[in-house]
């Protein structure tokens, strides 16, 4: 069985081990697509892969919050840990301006 590249922690974070593969975070069809690589943390304005499949070939996990292994619903507020220890707030309600992705803490490791 393959290893995930990330874990679910609580009700509202992900956290990201895998460096390999980026996250391409998607929360409903309504809301921004957030890309989540090993450093860092941004708004994604590229084209969403159709599948998992699409989205390997492009060094790309799909995660799909609202899916039933995930969260199982849309989130305003979700925090994300990235590779190198920081971990970053994504407010969805602020999408559009510059408090949509903030760092929310930065752990030294």
């Amino acid at each position: 069985m393959n290893e995930k590249p990330f874990l679910v922690s609580g009700r509202n974070t992900l956290i990201h081990k895998i460096r390999k593969l980026d996250l391409l975070v998607t929360n409903g069809e309504d809301q921004p697509a957030v890309l989540v690589t090993h450093k860092a943390i941004k708004e994604y304005t590229g084209e969403i892969p159709d599948n998992k499949r699409d989205a390997k070939m492009k060094e790309m996990e799909l995660v799909d919050v609202t899916s039933q292994e995930i969260f199982g619903e849309e989130k305003t507020l979700l925090f994300i840990q990235t590779i190198n220890g920081k971990e970053y707030k994504v407010d969805y309600s602020k999408h559009g301006t510059s408090l949509f992705i903030k760092i929310h803490q930065e752990n030294a490791f």
